[in-house]
């Protein structure tokens, strides 16, 4: 039975661009938005300049970086493993990827039954 199950993951080219953004900028960690401009995307910010609440809980770290998203999104959520990705192109946000003409995305599956057990959800 596997025991090691993550909520979250990320594919070699973003941990490479993680890699990259942590020795430019040291500290940072994600948030998963939750809509309206920005749509539902990852965002990678300097760890001092995003404030975490009440409502938000980790869902894990990637390389040691923190990945955050709200109580509230994470029940629409709760169900997946999230991985998350790197593409070519500008996204719409303030993201600190932006100006490097990539953006990171999720790709999400349905947890297993086994996975479900494991994380009592």
């Amino acid at each position: 039975m596997t025991t090691n199950i993550a909520k979250i993951d990320a594919t070699d080219k973003a941990r490479k661009l993680i890699y990259e953004l942590k020795d430019r900028y040291k500290d940072i960690m994600f948030h998963q938005s939750g809509g309206c401009c920005d749509g539902s995307q990852p965002m990678c910010f300097e760890k001092d300049e995003f404030k975490v609440g009440d409502s938000d809980i980790m869902l894990g770290k990637i390389d040691g970086v923190e990945f955050w998203m709200s109580k509230d999104q994470y029940e629409y959520w709760k169900h997946t493993h999230l991985t998350l990705d790197v593409v070519a192109g500008r996204g719409s946000s303030f993201s600190l990827e932006i100006p490097m003409g990539v953006r990171f995305i999720i790709q999400s599956r349905l947890l297993t039954e086994e996975e479900r057990k494991i994380l009592e959800v």
